[in-house]
């Protein structure tokens, strides 16, 4: 292969076998304990946040995991350029330390770091396309162009029973948390040029869910304009019902069935149990 693509756990992609992918965990620390969130499993990210006892945060993927992770891809791949795509650099330090350990291995591949500027399967959708057009012996310009493209057309929305977590852990304003606590409203949230932003104040959870199915027909209306087929993605943490119910509704509501997911722990951490999101993003 000329051309090989490397992600981060946060894409939320399962194993999938696929030659010239790989996927790097992010790190979850539990009073102390570093492990990855492959290590660190959801029951346990929610068990602890319940519990509020212990405290529980997440670290990037280092800059020597990711030049070991490229030199891997070399040596199973034979590729001489790595596509190396990940969670927005707003969110976490993910990027900074690809792009550090892509200048370490120059010598040896070509590395393009690209910041998503999302989360998800609006991030893991657009590497997987890339890595089946890769497969086919495409070249780099053409993969980056088509990563860029799937990124672009992409959304994310979630809901959160409490702005808490995100406001703990730094990824939303102080402001907009204590605004969204004092008025008691189920806050809806977007992520918007990288960034989690408060996209509307519900007052009642059923109104945010009625909401969020409104706003992903409308961008799967806007894909079907574009002469695309809408992709959907329903993620949760501890929600495992509601988001197949969500599924159902957006099913009915859009006619496409969405993948479920539940989000990678290094996500759920900061967004706390119960979170449900949708994704929405261009297909082929």
């Amino acid at each position: 292969m000329d051309v090989a693509l490397l992600t981060d756990s946060s894409s939320c992609l399962l194993p999938q076998g696929i030659h010239g992918l790989a996927v790097l965990p992010l790190h979850v620390q539990v009073s102390g304990r570093r492990g990855d969130s492959r290590e660190v499993t959801h029951a346990e990210v929610v068990e602890v946040m319940r519990a509020g006892r212990e405290r529980i945060s997440t670290s990037r993927v280092s800059p020597g995991e990711f030049a070991s992770g490229y030199r891997d891809l070399v040596e199973g791949t034979g590729c001489r350029h790595i596509v190396s795509v990940h969670l927005s650099g707003a969110l976490s330090g993910t990027v900074e330390a690809a792009r550090l350990a892509a200048d370490e291995v120059a010598g040896e591949v070509q590395v393009t770091v690209v910041d998503s500027r999302t989360v998800g399967l609006a991030l893991g959708w657009a590497v997987l396309d890339a890595a089946e057009l890769a497969s086919t012996g495409a070249g780099v310009d053409e993969v980056e162009q088509l990563v860029r493209e799937r990124l672009a057309s992409g959304h994310a929305w979630f809901y959160v029973d409490s702005l808490e977590h995100l406001r703990r852990g730094g990824r939303l304003g102080r402001s907009q948390a204590v605004l969204g606590s004092a008025l008691a409203i189920k806050p809806l949230l977007a992520v918007g040029d990288g960034e989690v932003v408060l996209a509307e104040r519900v007052r009642t959870r059923g109104k945010a869910l009625a909401r969020l199915v409104d706003l992903v027909d409308r961008a799967a209306g806007d894909a079907r304009g574009r002469g695309a087929e809408p992709r959907l993605a329903v993620h949760e943490l501890d929600a495992e019902e509601a988001a197949a119910q969500l599924a159902d509704r957006l099913h009915d509501r859009v006619g496409v069935q969405p993948w479920v997911r539940p989000l990678d722990p290094s996500i759920g951490v900061h967004t706390g149990p119960g979170t449900l999101g949708v994704v929405v993003a261009d297909g082929g």
